[in-house]
């Protein structure tokens, strides 16, 4: 088990305290009482509800007088007993300076008596004082081989509980596995164990009430969104570059197993309304695998104070999805610096790449931008990301084809339109554009209890200004920036 033995590690070090941010406490506490059998050594852990307690005794014995976290420190710092001594929930007790002061002596006489501290809690803001004699360890989230056996322990739960097994399709089974990554083990074995409970079997009905609950539970934080409205290439018009980098990518991509060449990701900059956003859906939903769409706008403004944080744990989650594909939309919302974001930006763009950097488990970046000079040159250099591609207004066969998708879409024959005329009337439209003034063609033929002809959508293209148009030197620039350096799509 990777954890056991980075937690052993981490136990032999010369740091005399360890301090681990998790929701899984109990995972946690079992994994450090078998270390402390291995490592004989005795473990204690002090909560504010019982003290400090000898752990791995049964019954736990409770030491006196060390209910408060004061109480609990000097009776460590006086004791000669060397071992393991876990401080939970430590986090609102911390920064006290009493408190700060007796973590600070106990750790100095870490060389005399090997007591080593270990903070655990949800999350820990460390002192200043004591960072240098602390180190961070994070509990990896569960890879798929231990999420199989999570499943074998389940139905033997379940034959135990009722005399026979339930039934088991081996497709779901992997499937119930694979997309059960990303979520806390406690999270997983929670939704595995309904799965199995609600019917007694596995079936391809329980993927689906996987998917949706995973779902939610990603969703809460409001960082890391899973995405289940995906696309196909078929819904997007014109952009045959990419499609054909991305298909000869496809197997390597879909291969289980780590290469060192495997693709990392595309960046899409282009004029807003240009089908961007669509692309990154098409792209997931033409591999069939997840779309995971992280928020850079929402997350800088949503968690000041403890941005890098959770992006760590939103690119943690991605990871542990593998294969998959991780959207990272108005990427430059992010990582643009502002100069008055206290640093921010820059610790959240050095997160990012350092992610990058060491991202070869299969999880395909897929970022977005508008304004590519508000991107530092260290994130769109060649190595980052596989390629940038330059997203149009498009061109008239692509406008033709995104007039066709729209009317099928709302049930018009596409064959009863002058698709030419259309196409040519709206010149400098971004997709999103023609969209909408179909839309305002098919409300006024409700309106007047008509339908929507090709004289309405090309009244609806007269009346509309643009973006080309309204913002033509923005746009004239960007295009002028991609022509040289950039992938036409």
């Amino acid at each position: 088990m990777p954890d056991l033995h980075d937690l052993e590690l981490n136990l032999k070090s010369p740091t005399p305290i360890l301090v681990i941010e998790t929701l899984e406490e109990q995972r946690l506490l079992s994994q450090f009482t078998r270390l402390g059998i291995k490592l004989m050594q005795p473990v204690y852990q002090w909560t504010l509800t019982d003290g400090l307690r000898r752990a791995e005794s049964d019954p736990p014995q409770t030491i006196m007088n060390t209910d408060t976290p004061e109480q609990a420190l000097r009776h460590i710092r006086a004791t000669t007993q060397a071992g393991l001594y876990l401080l939970l929930d430590f986090h609102p007790f911390a920064n006290e300076p009493l408190l700060t002061r007796l973590l600070k002596e106990i750790a100095q006489d870490y060389d005399q008596i090997a007591r080593k501290l270990v903070l655990i809690s949800h999350a820990l803001e460390i002192p200043p004082e004591i960072r240098h004699l602390c180190a961070r360890m994070h509990l990896r989230l569960p890879d798929t081989n231990t999420l199989f056996q999570v499943i074998r322990d389940e139905v033997k739960r379940y034959t135990e509980r009722h005399g026979h097994s339930p039934r088991a399709d081996r497709d779901a089974v992997k499937q119930l596995a694979r997309h059960s990554t990303g979520l806390t083990l406690s999270d997983a074995r929670m939704m595995i164990r309904n799965a199995i409970e609600n019917d007694g079997a596995i079936t391809r009905k329980d993927i689906e009430e996987v998917l949706s609950a995973k779902q939610a539970m990603l969703n809460q934080a409001g960082l890391l969104a899973f995405e289940t409205n995906t696309a196909h290439f078929k819904d997007v018009a014109g952009l045959g570059n990419l499609k054909t980098w991305v298909e000869l990518r496809r197997k390597r991509l879909l291969e289980g197993k780590r290469h060192k060449d495997r693709p990392r990701g595309v960046l899409l900059l282009g004029v807003q309304g240009g089908g961007k956003s669509l692309a990154a859906r098409a792209i997931a939903g033409q591999l069939g695998l997840p779309l995971l769409r992280l928020d850079f706008a929402s997350l800088y403004n949503k968690y000041i104070g403890e941005t890098e944080k959770n992006l760590r744990d939103a690119l943690e989650a991605a990871r542990a999805m593998t294969p998959c594909v991780l959207w990272i939309d108005e990427i430059e919302k992010g990582v643009a610096s502002s100069g008055e974001d206290s640093g921010v930006s820059t610790r959240i763009l050095g997160t990012l790449l350092t992610w990058m950097a060491d991202n070869q488990q299969g999880v395909f970046i897929v970022a977005t931008a508008n304004d590519i000079q508000r991107l530092p040159p260290e994130l769109i250099r060649k190595g980052r990301l596989d390629e940038i591609f330059f997203v149009d207004l498009p061109a008239p066969q692509a406008r033709r084809e995104i007039i066709e998708i729209h009317l099928r879409k709302r049930n018009l024959a596409p064959g009863q339109f002058d698709l030419d005329r259309l196409a040519e009337l709206s010149d400098g439209f971004s997709g999103a554009e023609i969209e909408q003034a179909i839309i305002a063609a098919v409300y006024a033929a409700d309106a007047n209890d008509t339908r929507a002809d090709s004289d309405s959508i090309a009244d609806e293209l007269c009346r509309t200004r643009p973006l080309s148009v309204v913002m033509d030197g923005q746009i004239d620039a960007l295009r002028r920036w991609a022509a040289d350096r950039t992938v036409p799509a």
